[in-house]
């Protein structure tokens, strides 16, 4: 299923499914908050270590099949998809932008 989303967080999706780094990154702010499952990652090079250490070696790759606005964030839902146990996991990401860019992205599952 294809959603229509807002373009950081399509950049972001594209990215992360060619599982390339720096495309991920690019849309994020350089001060970006990521908070994955309760743990913050501050700044762009922590994001970095985030994606270095925990997405890239098991392959986690997002595919949102849902999106919708709450509260003035994009909330988006998906299946992620990777060679971690449980796989595949629903995940929701939420995300908040700034001047076109992504500030915050909280990932539940």
């Amino acid at each position: 299923m294809s959603v229509d989303l807002p373009k950081p967080i399509a950049d972001y999706v594209e990215a992360n499914a060619r599982l390339d780094i720096d495309g991920m990154l690019k849309p994020f702010l350089s001060d970006a908050v990521f908070i994955d499952n309760g743990k913050h990652f501050e700044g762009q090079a922590a994001i970095r270590q985030l994606f270095e250490h925990e997405v890239i070696p098991v392959k986690a790759i997002f595919t949102p099949d849902t999106v919708r606005e709450e509260n003035g964030d994009v909330v988006v839902e998906g299946p992620a998809h990777g060679d971690f146990p449980g796989s595949p996991l629903r995940f929701t990401y939420r995300f908040t932008l700034v001047q076109g860019a992504i500030k915050t992205l909280e990932t539940t599952v």
